[in-house]
């Protein structure tokens, strides 16, 4: 009978030690960049009532009128956070033009990021951005305010649809989050659709 070569073992356990380490790594990365994927993803094609971002407003518009009601929420950050409008009444393929408030209230600068939906899901393939505040983080500086407007239309395709034609109404909803991949900088001065700067409340 053979004897077992303890070199060879070591060397086994060696192998199998870095490919269960490679793995791991691998895996962490696949999580990390399926973050930003499945965003990616879900704004090109409305997934799970994310709102797609648009270059352009729409060349059409219906006379056909939707009820967009508006619903702003704050997680795990110092700050207020509300629509001005409760909602609003526009004709399908019209853009809109909607604001909303955000108040730091500590005593340091904070950087947050918003994430969006529309309910019902199914309108969310149809909902488009052309210009938001959820596009990239907000930094607000300690006790201030700042009003950022959102620019949106409705796709006309809306009204064509079997799923969504027969709803006459759709709630676009923000949760503000602290960001996780960017550290709080001072406030830039905001762009004329970036956000204007108040005095804190």
């Amino acid at each position: 009978m053979s004897s077992i070569d303890p070199f060879d073992v070591s060397r086994r356990n060696a192998r199998v030690a870095a490919w269960c380490a490679a793995g791991f790594v691998a895996m962490i990365g696949a999580a990390y960049a399926s973050v930003p994927l499945y965003r990616a993803f879900c704004q090109l094609t409305g997934f799970d009532g994310t709102p797609r971002r648009a270059e352009q407003a729409s060349a059409t518009t219906l006379e056909r009128s939707l009820v967009v009601r508006f619903d702003a929420n704050v997680r795990e950050l110092p700050w207020s956070f509300r629509a001005q409008q409760t909602s609003q009444t526009l004709r399908i393929g019209q853009t809109g033009l909607a604001y909303f408030t955000v108040t730091n209230n500590s005593d340091q600068p904070v950087t947050g990021h918003a994430v969006y939906n529309v309910t019902p899901q199914l309108a969310g393939a149809y909902f488009q951005k052309l210009e938001c505040f959820c596009f990239s983080n907000q930094t607000i500086p300690a006790g201030k305010t700042i009003e950022f407007p959102v620019v949106y239309f409705v796709d006309p395709k809306f009204a064509e649809d079997f799923d969504t034609r027969g709803k006459s109404e759709v709630t676009l909803s923000y949760t503000f989050f602290p960001a996780q991949d960017a550290a709080p900088k001072a406030a830039q001065a905001p762009s004329a659709l970036g956000g204007t700067l108040k005095a804190g409340l």
